[in-house]
């Protein structure tokens, strides 16, 4: 296979359509019935906030309508811009693997690259000491993530079907784990914290620190395990 070809899972055209072209027409069409809304829900007592129900009601001169459909399209537009930013791009070529996710790119070259496996909703490459050199979510719906595969196996990367081949050696942390340095213990006592305050820069920063520590993290259901990288 020449090595300058490459294989892209995400951003595709049907997804562009969506959300470039779907929501800011959603946002338009919201904004033009957006006074017929509210005169219909000003009929309903229960309803509430009726006071600017009422006003927006008001609001059938053909300019303000106008208007309105004017920023339901641009509001539209940037809820568009806003999720297809939120949605992880994978390139993949013989010499290396391309992930964009917010703005932020980061390139594995293919050397590297002991394993690639899907672990739920995230896609995650391994070196050959099984430590983790990404783990990122991808936002491919089930039915889809068969592309994902495809797309590694179409340049000779080792894809496991099975999932993270040292799955078995995972054991779930509990506070002050005697089997743990009081290092990886702290990193993992804040990356608890950060779980009940929904902090997801803070829990990928803080995995990255485990694994400077020598040791891996993995979650389900809020709950974190663990494990030794290495051999």
């Amino acid at each position: 296979m020449p090595t300058d070809t490459r294989t892209v899972v995400g951003h595709s055209a049907a997804d562009k359509v969506l959300l470039y072209g779907g929501l800011p027409l959603l946002g338009g069409t919201l904004g033009f019935f957006l006074p017929r809304i509210a005169d219909w829900a000003t009929g309903l007592r229960w309803f509430p906030w009726q006071g600017p129900l009422e006003l927006v009601a008001g609001w059938d001169a053909w300019w303000v309508q106008l208007i309105m459909i004017a920023v339901g399209l641009v509001a539209g537009f940037f809820l568009g811009a806003m999720a297809m930013d939120d949605t992880l791009r994978i390139t993949v070529t013989n010499g290396d693997v391309e992930l964009l996710k917010n703005e932020k790119t980061t390139v594995v070259a293919r050397e590297k690259v002991a394993a690639v496996f899907l672990d739920g909703k995230e896609l995650v490459l391994q070196d050959r000491d099984s430590a983790e050199l990404v783990r990122e979510k991808h936002d491919q719906l089930k039915g889809d993530t068969v592309k994902i595969g495809a797309a590694f196996r179409a340049h000779g990367y080792p894809w496991s079907d099975g999932g993270d081949p040292y799955a078995d050696r995972f054991r779930r942390w509990v506070e002050d784990d005697p089997e743990l340095p009081p290092a990886v213990n702290a990193v993992l006592r804040a990356r608890s914290k950060a779980f009940s305050d929904a902090k997801k820069d803070d829990l990928r920063e803080l995995r990255a620190e485990v694994g400077k520590l020598g040791y891996v993290v993995r979650d389900q259901d809020k709950k974190q395990y663990w494990r030794p990288a290495g051999r």
